[in-house]
């Protein structure tokens, strides 16, 4: 009995115990819905997180573009701008509604409907995504769009991702669809960095987005798929197919009719682009650096009125290439009152962006006017007879060229073949110190080195400076300033700065400007070393050539320009005996002036 009892107790607890254990599927149940609500509060907390670390909403919307600089020439016509990366603000209701119409087909046709995320078409995305097994189809809405564009970075992560859907679910509270459409077409990117369809409009096309046309709108929204692949100037035939099908979509749904379409189809072609500003690019970052200590920071819109002389400067671009395909070159042009008209600081702007006309180089015999500037002050005269010999200061012992000596000979032979003897023995004569005293004078001198090799050009200066030196003589020996703006203004028109230059100073006797220009009219005559540039309408020059023909110069002039010219090797390697001031750099000044 008592073990049957004891039997009967276990059993009871058994149950008992069975009773008060859960069952496996409520385990479960319990574990797989805490792991639910942990999920949940991890999601909620990473959101959380994703969301504090974002910029302000606000400070985001009003971000202001750069301002837009637009460079002027001589004649108040536009060379380029820079900064202008977004057009002018463009609305639904100020454009054609094609234009608004061609993005809303190929890009968001229910955008009107849905909310910030079409689940139907990212639905249908996911499937068409899998049956593919590849990625053949976003679900995109533009709200979407304008989130990932406009405000985020374009990194593949969660987190982006996860604030992309934040943003557009503010934009949609904050906004109505006409108001984030807005935002979307001022601040799409595009092609080039540009931003908005304004900025690729002029840029493709050539005109303002208010008057784009049905074909040309089909064609910008061809390109938001893929702006590159679909640029209607770099690949017309994949634009241009693409924009067929932008057409036909804005026929479905209802937006233009089948006669328009088949109308603005005929009409769709490769875009022809704004014309290369590459050939300004020298001259506006030059300009650039003379803005800012002009106007210092500026918040708004300018117009920088340049000395630039269009013309000119297309033909510098054009010649200096076909001279150079072994070298570098420079070209600098300037009026007599120091105006920049032209600049090319080498042959391509896209392979090297070096401006060389602010390269320190050696100016070789291109110095020597200074020599003789400062010897005929003192008496000389283009007719007084010097001697030309070897000679030697201390271990500086000088040779001509060519290793010939004249001996005898009139100082405007000397000059004309710029022998090296004299220069030296001129300023033996008078002093080292009075040719830096008149470099001093013709804006040089704070840059030369207190020595005999400097008479021959063996201290380095500029292109700029160098033409400013003789500027300053075919300015009637008056002071030169160079200078590139006239003139600053806003858009309304207020003017920022105006250019106010102060009288120049008689620097050279006219007595001395006369003799010097004789000198220089000489070195382009038959037998003088620049006699290749010589041109009608040019009154004379100088070539200059450095040691080991590291450096080749001619500075010249007509009855409106001085023009300098440098040819050479960046890293100052030597370059072929045979090239001198007198061979290339000669012949680019008589094909630019000829």
């Amino acid at each position: 009995m008592n073990k049957m009892a004891k039997q009967d107790d276990k059993s009871l607890k058994n149950k008992k115990n069975e009773k008060e254990k859960p069952s496996f599927r409520r385990r479960m149940f319990v574990f797989f819905f805490n792991l639910f609500l942990i999920g949940i509060i991890f999601v909620a907390g990473y959101v959380g997180v994703v969301y504090m670390r974002m910029p302000s909403l606000d400070a985001i919307l009003h971000e202001t573009r750069l301002p837009t600089i637009v460079f002027l020439d001589d004649a108040g016509k536009e060379i380029r701008s820079s900064n202008r990366i977004m057009g002018t603000p463009v609305t639904v209701d100020t454009l054609p509604p094609h234009v608004w119409q061609a993005i809303v087909a190929i890009e968001d046709k229910r955008f009107f409907e849905h909310g910030p995320i079409d689940f139907r078409s990212t639905l249908r995305a996911v499937f068409l995504n899998m049956f593919k097994g590849r990625f053949a189809a976003g679900g995109s809405t533009i709200t979407q769009q304008t989130a990932k564009n406009i405000f985020l970075s374009r990194d593949k992560k969660i987190s982006r991702k996860v604030q992309e859907l934040i943003l557009s679910k503010w934009l949609e509270n904050r906004f109505n669809k006409n108001q984030i459409l807005d935002l979307y077409m001022n601040r799409v990117s595009l092609v080039g960095g540009l931003r908005g369809v304004d900025a690729v409009a002029k840029q493709m096309f050539g005109v303002a987005a208010k008057d784009l046309s049905v074909a040309q709108s089909a064609q910008i929204a061809a390109m938001l798929k893929a702006p590159t692949l679909y640029s209607p100037l770099k690949n017309p035939e994949k634009n241009i197919a693409r924009a067929r099908v932008v057409l036909a979509e804005m026929v479905r749904q209802n937006y233009i009719t089948l006669n328009q379409a088949r109308i603005a189809a005929a009409e769709l072609k490769p875009a022809v682009g704004v014309k290369d500003t590459n050939l300004y690019r020298y001259w506006t970052d030059f300009v650039m650096d003379e803005l800012e200590s002009v106007t210092g920071v500026f918040d708004s819109d300018i117009y920088v009125h340049t000395t630039l002389n269009r013309k000119l400067q297309e033909r510098v671009a054009d010649v200096l290439p076909k001279h150079v395909q072994e070298y570098q070159g420079a070209v600098l042009a300037m009026g007599r009152d120091g105006a920049l008209r032209a600049m090319a600081g080498g042959a391509n702007y896209q392979t090297s962006q070096f401006n060389r006309t602010l390269a320190m180089r050696q100016p070789g015999s291109a110095f020597k006017p200074v020599v003789y500037l400062m010897a005929l002050e003192n008496g000389l005269t283009p007719d007084s007879y010097v001697n030309d010999s070897q000679f030697a200061v201390g271990d500086y012992n000088p040779k001509n060229y060519n290793q010939h000596y004249y001996g005898d000979i009139p100082l405007s032979v000397a000059f004309a073949k710029s022998v090296n003897s004299v220069p030296v023995k001129l300023t033996k004569i008078y002093g080292i110190d009075s040719v830096l005293n008149m470099a001093g004078r013709l804006g040089v001198g704070t840059k030369l080195k207190r020595e005999y090799s400097t008479v021959l050009g063996g201290s380095e200066m500029t292109l700029v400076d160098l033409t400013n030196m003789y500027a300053v003589i075919w300015n009637d020996g008056k002071s030169v300033r160079p200078y590139s703006i006239t003139k600053i203004t806003k858009v309304n028109g207020d003017v920022v700065y105006e250019r106010n230059p102060s009288e120049p100073i008689q620097i050279l006797q006219p007595n001395t400007v006369s003799a010097m220009t004789e000198l220089l009219a000489d070195v382009i005559a038959p037998g003088g070393t620049g006699h290749r540039a010589a041109a009608p309408g040019v009154l004379g020059g100088k070539t200059g050539t450095s040691n080991d023909n590291r450096d080749a110069w001619f500075i010249g002039a007509t009855d409106e320009n001085i023009i300098g010219v440098w040819v050479g090797n960046d890293d100052f390697s030597p370059m072929s005996s045979k090239i001198t001031g007198g061979t290339i750099p000669a012949e680019i000044f008589h094909d630019i002036v000829k």
